[in-house]
């Protein structure tokens, strides 16, 4: 599984999974990406040390 801010590779057992509403599936490697996404509302692309998302 890869995390949903910076596409890092989240190991068996960590890291977290988050559910909205409209039940889109956010998962996190770790605290900073999900306050960056969630609460701060970035966009990774912006960010120099996550990986480039290409949708």
């Amino acid at each position: 599984m890869k995390c949903s801010f910076c596409s890092q590779k989240i190991e068996k057992g960590t890291g977290k999974i988050f559910v909205r509403k409209d039940g889109k599936v956010f998962s996190f490697c770790s605290s900073k990406c999900e306050k960056n996404q969630l609460k701060l509302k970035r966009n990774p692309n912006k960010r120099k040390w996550s990986r480039k998302i290409e949708e």
